[in-house]
């Protein structure tokens, strides 16, 4: 069985979604950062960065969001969310993913570091505006590229739209203007029936843990 390994509402959040699509068994196992967990010895040993997704399939470890989604997408997934290789579509494809880990999502991830991640004495105040600019930017990019309906590869959903959905709630979570169009999508894509399973799966995990 697969294990999952985060919180609900991290980055974890885009592989549980993507697990629901494929309709294959898995598990989730909740890291509370507040009781650091994500620094026990036996975390460390899936991910030495402490970070969070990680998933376990058999004798696979397997880190980084984007890296895990293709990986069940090419595995599980019988030629769904992922177009055809070699394709233009594809090519597309491969572009959406850079773009939203590189330029869309890291400017979300400096605020986070800078509000709540790194220590208080690593913490800088100025650095918000700047990731605030940066984001805005590359949202007005996102916006150009996005269509007006369907997802961002025609008519079936990739792991690019898991991806820049999960961005998109995020930056709603940061209090984040949205362009029109990526705004409609996101209302769109999070009306999903695997994301909601997906977040009631984890955060019963969640509760669960925090219980013992």
């Amino acid at each position: 069985m697969i294990t999952l390994y985060g919180t609900p509402q991290s980055r974890a959040l885009r592989v549980s979604w993507l697990l629901e699509e494929l309709g294959i068994e898995w598990q989730f196992s909740f890291v509370d950062f507040s009781k650091g967990d994500n620094r026990a010895e036996a975390y460390l040993a899936l991910n030495p960065s402490g970070k969070m997704p990680v998933i376990t399939d058999g004798e696979l470890v397997l880190t980084e969001s984007a890296a895990i989604l293709q990986y069940l997408a090419e595995k599980y997934g019988n030629g769904r969310f992922l177009p055809m290789p070699g394709s233009a579509a594809s090519a597309k494809h491969h572009q959406w993913v850079s773009f939203i880990i590189c330029e869309l999502e890291q400017p979300l991830w400096s605020m986070g570091k800078h509000r709540f991640a790194l220590p208080d004495e690593q913490r800088l105040d100025a650095m918000l505006p700047v990731a605030k600019f940066e984001f805005n930017r590359a949202a007005a990019i996102a916006e150009l590229w996005v269509p007006e309906s369907g997802y961002l590869c025609g008519s079936e959903l990739t792991i690019a739209d898991i991806l820049l959905a999960q961005t998109l709630l995020w930056a709603t979570m940061f209090e984040q203007t949205i362009p029109p169009k990526l705004t409609t999508y996101r209302d769109r894509l999070q009306q999903s029936p695997s994301l909601a399973a997906a977040l009631k799966k984890s955060a019963a995990a969640k509760a669960a843990a925090q219980s013992e």
